[in-house]
């Protein structure tokens, strides 16, 4: 024989909602619990993240060390070999409107990066802002051009010179000898003489 809290158990609770503002016998009247004035009194309160009521949150308070260079890095659109591959017929000319028109680039705020996933068997005649040295040889190979934004060949920087510090120059043995006869020739000539002794009368 199941008891009424048996068949009970699984049912959903019906709990009434906190009436709040039904005066103060209520225990939740004139305030409603929100407490006296400020911010969060008032209707539609609005707390940022890290607020600590005006004072200076800790995000700022901690020392800030290291450098990122996020702010000032290149940034391009990137496009692979085999996207060109699949959509662009033989011959073609590819470059940012032609890339926007077949949709693999948003728009054209940022320049397009070429790299090589995949493989390319046309001969494409391709304007792009950068290519990956792997990108570049496969375009090469197949026939095709890799151009610039200016339309002219692409030919990637030449590799910085590393700094290599000059040795020191040697001085010739002559005369390193005769700066040290000199030197030692210095402390003797300084020296006092020894007083002279007054013969006994």
């Amino acid at each position: 024989m199941s008891m009424t809290h048996d068949v009970t158990a699984g049912a959903t609770r019906n709990k009434l909602p906190k009436r709040k503002g039904r005066g103060e016998s209520s225990g939740h009247g004139k305030t409603s619990g929100r407490g006296n004035k400020g911010s969060k009194a008032r209707t539609g309160k609005y707390i940022k993240r890290g607020y600590e009521g005006g004072q200076t949150p800790i995000f700022k308070r901690f020392p800030k060390r290291g450098f990122s260079n996020e702010n000032w890095e290149r940034r391009f659109h990137i496009v692979n070999l085999r996207d060109l591959e699949s959509n662009f017929e033989d011959g073609a000319i590819v470059d940012a409107a032609a890339l926007i028109e077949k949709g693999l680039v948003p728009d054209d705020k940022q320049p397009v990066k070429i790299l090589g996933e995949g493989k390319v068997s046309k001969k494409l005649t391709i304007i792009a802002g950068w290519y990956s040295k792997s990108a570049h040889e496969r375009i090469a190979k197949a026939g095709g051009i890799a151009q610039n934004l200016k339309g002219e060949a692409f030919e990637f920087p030449k590799p910085k010179k590393i700094f290599v510090p000059r040795e020191p120059i040697k001085k010739p043995k002559k005369i390193e000898a005769a700066a040290e006869d000199e030197a030692a020739a210095k402390p003797a000539a300084e020296a006092k003489p020894a007083a002279e002794t007054k013969p006994a009368e």
